[in-house]
C-alpha cells in the first residue's frame, strides 16, 4: 500500500525559502488564484537564481493580476453532455474526475476549477459513464481535471473497473503531472501498478499523459515513475505548452525532446499557451513558437520530431504547419465540427498569440452552442478577487 510522504503547502506564508517582503507581495497574487506545491517539487528550485524555470512553474507572478484573456478560453462549458462529461470530438469522452493537482502550475489553463463557485469534477462520473455506454462512437476515455492520478487508488480502480465493463472504450487516458510533481506516489504504489497491469492489455491499453514542461523535471525519481509505469504496461506521452521564460529556448526544448525518449516517454504535443485570465507572462508570439520549436526539432532525433505544435481552440486543435513569410499555414488535427484535415492559410501579423490574432480566421470555424444548458459558463461570472473563495 502507498504510503504518502510528500508535505503540501497551500499557504505561501509557510514556505520557508521565501523572504517576508515575498510572501507578503505575493499574498495579493494567492488572494485571487489558488497556490498548492509540496516538498518534493520545491527541491528541484534553485533559490539562487530569481529566474529558475521550476520555481517559474509553482510560485506566483505579478503577471497574473494583468487584465489578460478569459477563465475558460476554449469554452469547454459547451462541451459537457452531463454533468462531469465533455464530448467534444467524435471518439472521445473526458470525465472531470479531480479539481486537486500536485502543485498548481501558474499558467494552468483550468485554473478556474479550483474556484469555489465553480463545479465541474464530479466526485459521481456515473452520469459520464452512462453516456459513454451510451455512445459506442467512444472508443477512448480522457480522466483528467485536476489531475487523474491525485485520486486514491481505490476511487482510481473503481472508475477504470466500470470503464472496462463498456466494451467500445479501448483505450482509457490518465492526465496527470504526478510523473514529475510526486513521482514516488506512482512508483512506492504496488496496488496502483496492480491496476495499471490488470487493465492495459494487448487490446485495451492505459495511457498516462504526462504534463513535463523542462528537462529538470525529469529526476531520478520521476524516471523511476516511468519505468514503473511500463513496466505495469502502461504507454506514457508527454504534452507541454511552450511557456515564455520556462522552455522557450530552443536548446532547453530540445533537451526535453531527447531527455523523453531517451526515458521512453513519447513526444505528443507541443501546445501554444491559451489566453487564459492570469497567463499573461507566459505567452510568446505565434510565430516565435513555431520557430523555436522548429529549433528544438532540429536538435533531436526523429523519435523526437514525432512532437506536434497545436492550438486547443475552442473550434478544435489547429496544428501549426509552417509559419513563412507572414503567413500561418495550419489544418485541423481535432475538429468539434468534423473538419479534421482542413487546411487554412491565414496573414499571421507579428504580434499575433492565438488564432483568433489571425484576420480571416472567423471564416473557418464557428461559435459552439452549449450541448447542455445547465453547465454554467465561468466566463459569466464575477472574476473579483473578493469573490474567489478557493476550495
Amino acid at each position: 500500500m502507498y504510503v504518502q510522504k510528500v508535505k503540501y503547502f497551500t499557504d505561501i506564508n509557510k514556505i520557508a525559502m521565501l523572504s517576508e517582503p515575498e510572501k507578503e507581495h505575493l499574498k495579493e497574487i494567492t488572494d485571487k488564484f489558488v497556490f498548492r506545491v509540496n516538498d518534493y517539487y520545491l527541491s528541484l528550485f534553485n533559490w539562487d537564481d530569481p529566474d529558475d524555470p521550476i520555481r517559474k512553474l509553482v510560485i506566483p507572478n505579478e503577471g497574473e493580476l494583468l487584465e489578460y484573456g478569459r477563465w475558460d478560453a476554449s469554452d469547454e462549458d459547451t462541451n459537457y453532455v452531463v454533468p462531469g462529461c465533455q464530448h467534444k470530438y467524435r471518439t472521445t469522452a473526458l470525465l472531470i474526475v479531480s479539481e486537486v493537482c500536485g502543485a498548481y502550475c501558474r499558467y494552468c489553463f483550468r485554473k478556474r476549477l479550483f474556484r469555489n463557485d465553480v463545479k465541474e469534477a464530479m466526485s459521481d462520473v456515473s452520469p459520464g459513464l452512462e453516456y459513454i455506454a451510451n455512445h459506442p462512437e467512444i472508443n477512448n476515455v480522457l480522466l483528467t481535471g485536476g489531475d487523474s492520478l491525485i485520486l486514491s487508488t481505490p476511487k482510481l480502480r473503481s472508475i477504470i473497473e466500470s470503464l472496462r465493463s463498456i466494451e467500445h472504450v479501448k483505450i482509457i487516458r490518465l492526465g496527470s503531472k504526478i510523473p514529475v510533481f510526486n513521482p514516488m506516489r506512482i512508483s512506492e504504489d504496488e496496488e496502483l501498478l496492480e491496476l495499471i497491469r490488470t487493465f492495459s492489455t494487448e487490446d485495451k491499453r492505459i495511457y498516462v499523459m504526462a504534463h513535463i514542461n523542462h528537462p529538470r523535471e525529469i529526476t531520478p525519481e520521476a524516471k523511476k515513475a516511468f519505468k514503473a509505469l511500463h513496466n505495469a504496461g502502461a504507454i506514457v506521452v508527454n504534452q507541454t505548452p511552450v511557456l515564455k521564460g520556462i522552455n522557450d529556448d530552443p536548446v532547453i526544448l530540445g533537451e526535453l525532446l531527447d531527455r523523453l525518449s531517451w526515458a521512453g516517454v513519447t513526444p505528443y504535443y507541443f501546445f501554444v499557451n491559451r489566453p487564459v485570465a492570469g497567463n499573461r507572462e507566459f505567452v510568446l508570439p505565434l510565430e516565435q513558437v513555431y520557430q523555436i520549436v522548429e529549433e528544438a526539432k532540429a536538435r533531436t532525433s526523429g523519435l523526437g520530431k514525432r512532437v506536434r505544435l497545436s492550438m486547443s481552440h475552442t473550434s478544435g486543435k489547429i496544428e501549426i504547419l509552417a509559419i513563412d513569410n507572414g503567413k500561418a499555414y495550419l489544418k485541423y488535427h481535432q475538429s468539434r465540427d468534423q473538419e479534421y484535415g482542413k487546411f487554412m492559410i491565414l496573414d499571421c501579423p507579428k504580434d499575433a498569440e492565438w488564432f483568433d490574432d489571425l484576420p480571416g480566421n472567423q471564416e473557418y470555424w464557428i461559435p459552439p452552442v452549449k450541448k447542455n444548458d445547465a453547465i454554467i459558463s465561468v466566463n459569466k461570472l464575477s472574476c473579483q478577487p473578493a469573490d474567489l473563495i478557493y476550495k
